[in-house]
């Protein structure tokens, strides 16, 4: 029995996978006291942070899960529980299952991430990504294989979805920025046969980008270029850049320096496409995204972001054009902006 090709959607298999933060996410909320703040009254993230002393950034990526999952809501910027939470997670509740939910805690690690995170702000030391290596800036071959054989596995579908779109028929060269194993430029030079494609990363990502780019067949329209793309020039060639799960893994701060830094080595003319999945304007959900979002708190210095946060960011760099639409490709959305 033969298997079957790659499609564009594979949400089944994110919707196991992003389930692992179920349960965790709440019984992190019920271990901080946020069910007994959100049921008492309706609060900011920044007042919620200042009563129950957590961090803001990843109280907020927190609340968009809960939010999410039907346990609280969003209403004119401040965060009310729901009647479940109220009746079944306020510690005073007559139902409150906290007798049933504690014994989870320590058996569950994303539990003890997500409270690390909140109460320190930072990303759990235990927690093991790729992340470092791309911070450093530097990079060993085996963790290149391993990072990549990782990525390639979850983008394979997305990566279709967004080659499928026809804007890159438009394009002439296209510079794959981040490009871990490769898969988004090689599939997107497949859709589009008269494209050229650069696949850039750290030096060992870009050795290990080459391999997939020579078993796939397309070694003559993809290369790579070895780059560190925070301190060193970029190529000046490509008419437009391309990002998939990159900006996600950022502070706002540090996308602006990216973004600037796209801005500067396009042409007039030249796009710059942002593969990811996005929160709602509020960051009150949907669940793929905010479970993502947990994902990007404990392994990265970032989180999923809305389109407006992107607008805002692409703009303060001189794009403009700023939009979004959703490519087929799971449950991503692909963000394109032109430089005037």
């Amino acid at each position: 029995m033969s298997h079957l090709p790659p499609t564009s959607d594979d949400r089944l298999i994110w919707d196991i996978w992003e389930s692992m933060f179920r349960l965790p996410a709440m019984t992190a909320a019920d271990e901080a006291g946020i069910f007994r703040a959100l049921g008492d009254a309706a609060l900011t993230t920044d007042e919620l942070a200042r009563d129950l002393s957590l961090d803001p950034h990843p109280l907020s990526i927190l609340l968009g899960a809960l939010a999410s999952s039907g346990l609280i809501e969003k209403r004119e910027g401040k965060w009310r529980a729901l009647p479940p939470a109220r009746t079944w997670l306020h510690p005073d509740a007559e139902g409150y299952w906290g007798g049933f939910l504690h014994g989870f805690r320590e058996r569950t690690p994303q539990h003890g991430q997500l409270m690390e995170a909140l109460r320190t702000g930072k990303r759990p030391e235990r927690f093991n990504s790729g992340a470092p290596e791309w911070e450093r800036g530097a990079m060993s071959a085996e963790a290149a294989q391993r990072i990549a054989a990782f990525m390639h596995a979850h983008s394979m579908a997305t990566a279709r979805g967004a080659a499928a779109q026809a804007v890159f028929g438009e394009v002439r060269h296209l510079m794959d920025v981040g490009c871990g194993s490769g898969v988004y430029g090689i599939e997107i030079a497949r859709a589009h046969p008269r494209l050229q494609v650069t696949l850039l990363d750290l030096e060992a990502m870009a050795a290990e980008a080459g391999s997939y780019a020579a078993r796939s067949g397309l070694a003559e329209r993809v290369g790579t270029a070895a780059v560190n793309m925070f301190e060193a020039d970029w190529p000046s060639g490509p008419d437009a850049h391309f990002f998939s799960n990159v900006f996600h893994d950022w502070s706002d701060e540090t996308n602006r320096l990216l973004a600037r830094k796209s801005f500067a080595a396009l042409p007039s003319g030249g796009r710059i496409f942002l593969n990811e999945i996005l929160m709602d304007d509020d960051g009150a959900g949907p669940w793929h995204a905010a479970a993502f979002s947990l994902l990007m708190l404990v392994g990265t210095l970032g989180k999923q972001y809305s389109l407006p946060e992107f607008r805002a960011i692409l703009e303060s760099a001189g794009f403009t054009q700023v939009e979004a639409v959703r490519t087929g490709g799971g449950y991503y959305s692909l963000v394109s902006a032109v430089k005037p």
